[in-house]
C-alpha cells in the first residue's frame, strides 16, 4: 500500500472548520486499553478511521533507521491470511482504503470505507493490525523500493537537507535520523527487526482510535470489541519515555550537490508538543515565516529584495522538542545575503521587534485559515489522532480559536526572545560551489 506520513499539527491546522462548528469528540476505552475517540459526522455515509500507536521512528534500532517506516508498509501490504494479490483484491472488492505509515513519535494504520461496507472495511483493519504478514519475498520488494527511493533522495536537495539537519539536532537520540531511513541503513533492515518492533510496540495500552463519520458510539464499540477485544498488552515504551536531546548551536553543515540553487536551512530546537507556552509559539512562528505573504520573512527576503521566490519556517512539535526550521532556496551567489536578511530579522523580533499591528494581523489571519476546511473525515481522524496521541484535551479544536486570540504581545515577545537569537540557531546548506563551513559532509549522485 503506498506509505503516508502522519501530518503534525503545524501542517494541518489549516483543515479545520471554526469552532462553534466543530462536533465534540466523543470518548470511551476498551477493556483492553484502547482509547476510542469519535467524531460524528453524518452528512456522508463513510466512515473514516486512523490508529495510532506509539511506534514510530525513534524506536529503530541503531544503524537501522526506516524499520518502522518498513513494518508500516508490511502491516498495508498483506497479511499472513492473504499475500498481497489476493489482499488488494480483497479490498477493492468493497472499495476498502488501508494504508499504513509511520513519523517520528508514531505509526498509524488507516481505513476509510463507506458506511455500508464497514463491516468488511473492519474485518481487514484487524486482520492487518493482528494478522501480519511476513512474507520474505514481499519483504525484499519492499524494502528494495525502500532503497531505491533514497538512492534518488541523495539527489534531492530537500532530502538531504532533511538528514543532515536531522543528525546535526539530534546527533544518537532517538530523532536523530529521518524516518525514511537511508540506503545504507534500510539494507541492514531484516524481517526479525519488524518484528521485534511489533511485539514490543504494537500494542493496545497507550494507543488510540480515532473515529470520524456516519457512525454513533454506540454503533461502533460492538464492532470494535467483537474484532479487537483479544488485542491485549502495554507497550515497552509509553509516549513520554523520551529524554530531551542535549541543545545544539551555532554547528554549521554543507552537502554538496551539483545544484544551481542553494537551499539554506537555519534550525534549532523548538517547542515540544506539551509545552505550556504552545500558541505563543505557533503566533511567533506565523509572524516570522508560518503566514506565507503576511509573513516577516517574506516580505524582507523576497517582496523588499527579490532574494527569494519562498522563504518560510515551521516547527515540529513531538513528544520531546523537535525541530525548528527556517527554509529558503536561493540562487548560490545571493544565498549569502538572503541568510543574512534573515538572521537580521530574527535578531529584530528576539529584540522585540513586534508591532501590536503585526500580531493583531497574525492573529486575524490564523482564524482566518482556521475557518477554512474540515471537510473530509480522513483531515479529522488526522487531527483528533493527534489529540488522543499527545492527550490533549478534548475541547482542543473547539478552544483552538480562542487561545490563539488569547496570545498576548508580551508573550510573543518573550518567546522570541527565548527562540529567535540567532546565535543560538544552526545552518544546513546544500548545493554547489559552497564556501567553507564548519562540519562539512558531502552527497553525490550515482
Amino acid at each position: 500500500m503506498k506509505r503516508y506520513l502522519i501530518l503534525p499539527l503545524l501542517l494541518i491546522l489549516s483543515f479545520v472548520r471554526t469552532a462553534d462548528a466543530v462536533p465534540p469528540i466523543q470518548e470511551a476505552r476498551m477493556d483492553n486499553g484502547l482509547r476510542v475517540l469519535l467524531m460524528e459526522a453524518h452528512n456522508v455515509p463513510m466512515v473514516s478511521m486512523q490508529l495510532s500507536v506509539v511506534a514510530g521512528s525513534r524506536f529503530d534500532a541503531p544503524g537501522k533507521a526506516g524499520t518502522a517506516s518498513l513494518l508500516a508498509d508490511m502491516l498495508g501490504d498483506h497479511t499472513a491470511r492473504h499475500n498481497h494479490r489476493a489482499w488488494a483484491d480483497l479490498l477493492d472488492a468493497d472499495a476498502i482504503h488501508l494504508g499504513a505509515g509511520a513519523d517520528r513519535d508514531g505509526l498509524s494504520l488507516s481505513l476509510t470505507t463507506l458506511k455500508e461496507a464497514l463491516k468488511p472495511g473492519l474485518d481487514a483493519f484487524a486482520e492487518a493490525l493482528l494478522m501480519p504478514g511476513w512474507d520474505k519475498k514481499r519483504f525484499t520488494i519492499i524494502q528494495q523500493d525502500s532503497i531505491a527511493a533514497a538512492r534518488k533522495d541523495l539527489e534531492d536537495p530537500g532530502a538531504q537537507a532533511a538528514t543532515a539537519a536531522a543528525t546535526l539536532l539530534f546527533g544518537n537520540h532517538p530523532y536523530g535520523h529521518r524516518t525514511g531511513g537511508t540506503a545504507t541503513s534500510l539494507a541492514a533492515i531484516s524481517i526479525p527487526d519488524l518484528k521485534t518492533l511489533y511485539r514490543q510496540q504494537i500494542k493496545p495500552e497507550g494507543a488510540v482510535l480515532a473515529v470520524s463519520g456516519d457512525i454513533t458510539m454506540a454503533e461502533l464499540l460492538p464492532l470494535l470489541k467483537a474484532r479487537l477485544s483479544g488485542w491485549r498488552g502495554k507497550p515497552e515504551h509509553s509516549l513520554m519515555d523520551i529524554a530531551t536531546a542535549p541543545p545544539v548551536a551555532g554547528k554549521s553543515v554543507d552537502v554538496q550537490l551539483p545544484t544551481s540553487q542553494t537551499l539554506v536551512q537555519l534550525l534549532r530546537q523548538g517547542p515540544a508538543r506539551s509545552d505550556a507556552h504552545f500558541f505563543p509559539d505557533f503566533v511567533l512562528n506565523h509572524i516570522l515565516g508560518g503566514g506565507g505573504f503576511a509573513s516577516r520573512l517574506m516580505e524582507e527576503v523576497r517582496e523588499k529584495r527579490g532574494l527569494v521566490y519562498g522563504v518560510y519556517s515551521y516547527f515540529i512539535p513531538l513528544a520531546a522538542p523537535g525541530p525548528f526550521i527556517i527554509s529558503l532556496q536561493t540562487k548560490g551567489d545571493q544565498a549569502a545575503q538572503a541568510e543574512a536578511v534573515v538572521r537580521k530579522v530574527m535578531q529584530e523580533m528576539a529584540s522585540g521587534g513586534i508591532t501590536k499591528a503585526q500580531l493583531q494581523a497574525s492573529k486575524d489571519n490564523l482564524s482566518g485559515s482556521f475557518a477554512q476546511r474540515m471537510d473530509s473525515n480522513r483531515e479529522r481522524v488526522g487531527l483528533i489522532s493527534m489529540i488522543g496521541l499527545y492527550n490533549l484535551p478534548l475541547d482542543y479544536l473547539a478552544t483552538w480559536t480562542a487561545h490563539v486570540n488569547a496570545v498576548t504581545l508580551a508573550q510573543v515577545k518573550a518567546q522570541a526572545a527565548l527562540y529567535l537569537k540567532p546565535a543560538e540557531w544552526n545552518r544546513v546548506r546544500v548545493g554547489a560551489n559552497l564556501d567553507g563551513a564548519t562540519g562539512k559532509s558531502s552527497a553525490h549522485s550515482k
